[in-house]
């Protein structure tokens, strides 16, 4: 009985630490293990995208949560989730999402689209 006690004790306090991770929107890109590519489209996302798209939750605020975009078999917008339609819907918008063709070069389109797989 004292055994189960224990074991039992130990599995909640390992639930509770497993609650109180730390948020990745504050961590640093190291602590992230993001590559240079990555933490230069996660400062990309942070000028463009973070207002209207939480990185880190599936919910959305103005637009759709983004995290596990790529996970997912289609984005909010019915298409399938690849590459090539991530990156047709920044370019040219959808709906609401603005198109950010004019404002983003192709390093940053390609630096964003690595910290999109990120996340």
């Amino acid at each position: 009985m004292r055994k189960a006690s224990i074991v039992l004790l130990i599995s909640i306090v390992a639930l509770f630490f497993a609650g109180c991770s730390k948020d990745p929107e504050r961590m640093t890109d190291a602590e992230l293990g993001l590559t240079a590519q990555q933490s230069g489209g996660r400062r990309v996302f942070h000028i463009y995208c973070i207002g209207c798209h939480p990185a880190y939750s599936s919910h959305g605020n103005k637009g759709p949560g983004l995290k596990g975009i790529f996970k997912r078999p289609y984005l909010p917008s019915g298409m399938t989730s690849t590459d090539e339609h991530v990156v047709d819907t920044i370019l040219h918008g959808r709906n609401m999402m603005p198109q950010f063709g004019n404002q983003l070069d192709q390093r940053d389109l390609q630096d964003l689209l690595a910290y999109l797989h990120t996340l």
